[in-house]
């Protein structure tokens, strides 16, 4: 069986800034999908509110039911949905860039990425599942009001509330730190791949060559895929190009440099290079990615 892009939907109870999938919040969601599939694009939170879901989560069975909170990664494997027939939930959509744009890349690590990856879902108490679901009815509310002034600012200041709120729940509940301290036998594989996580975020997009990470590591590079593949189940050239997409996007948005500039600062060979590796890897070019942020599609 094919495994399809899961991607948000539109329709009752499904609020998003313009028609933009970057954060899409849904209120209520009762059905689930068919199938198996992938989210390619976005990070998906959910919870749970009524009633009791299963489904497999890359080769795990994963059962949800009333006040759990469940984290679905990009890239992550999905399938073989069930649920009961009072089954409802409510879910967070957010992109990567949209991560950036909301600040909430500075408060996780590698430590997070891996932990939360091996334990997506944790059980919330009665007070802590109140004040969750307090804070997305403000966000629900804040979302249909959308002719205030500074909109999406405050639109962006409550999600990211949500998601640190949420993040601090998946931490604390599941024990982070002491899940990381047991794990001793992984630790240099750990640390060589945060090590490598820092270095490919301060070259700013500037090196793409997994091997010119590797050198300065000090280790191969078909040792460091089988750290970084270990430790996230990522492959490096991934994480290269993930910060690389990053960088290009802050600077379509935050700046006026034209795209020659862009491929000098970001030490591409030239325009039309540059504009090739933005669209092989986000599917538009750079060009249409900074009109529709300035048409406020963001």
């Amino acid at each position: 069986m094919d495994v399809l892009s899961l991607i948000p939907r539109h329709g009752k109870d499904t609020l998003r800034i313009g028609d933009s999938n970057e954060l899409v919040v849904m209120e209520n969601f009762g059905s689930l999908p068919k199938g198996k599939l992938v989210l390619e694009n976005h990070g998906l939170v959910v919870f749970c509110t009524e009633g009791m879901a299963q489904f497999d989560y890359d080769g795990r069975t994963i059962q949800l039911h009333k006040n759990d909170l469940f984290l679905y990664m990009a890239h992550s494997i999905s399938g073989n949905f069930m649920a009961s027939v009072d089954f409802n939930c409510r879910q967070l959509w957010f992109s990567q860039s949209e991560m950036w744009d909301i600040n909430i890349h500075s408060n996780t690590g590698l430590p997070d990425l891996v932990f939360l990856k091996n334990n997506p879902k944790v059980s919330l108490n009665e007070a802590q599942a109140d004040l969750l679901d307090s804070h997305f009815h403000l966000l629900c509310r804040m979302m249909r009001d959308n002719d205030v002034p500074l909109y999406v600012d405050i639109v962006r200041s409550l999600a990211g509330t949500l998601m640190l709120k949420m993040l601090s729940l998946l931490r604390g509940n599941n024990n982070l730190s002491a899940a990381i301290s047991e794990d001793k036998s992984s630790l240099h594989g750990k640390q060589l791949a945060d090590r490598f996580i820092q270095l490919v975020e301060q070259s700013d997009g500037r090196i793409r060559r997994v091997d010119e990470f590797a050198r300065v590591l000090n280790v191969t590079p078909k040792y460091l895929s089988h750290i970084l593949m270990e430790a996230i189940s990522r492959k490096p050239s991934e994480m290269i190009s993930f910060y690389t997409i990053n960088a290009i996007e802050r600077r379509l948005r935050f700046t006026a440099m034209t795209m020659q500039q862009i491929a000098d600062d970001l030490d591409f060979a030239n325009p039309s290079f540059f504009g090739t590796y933005y669209k092989q890897h986000t599917g538009m070019t750079p060009v249409e990615y900074r009109k529709k942020y300035q048409r406020g599609e963001e």
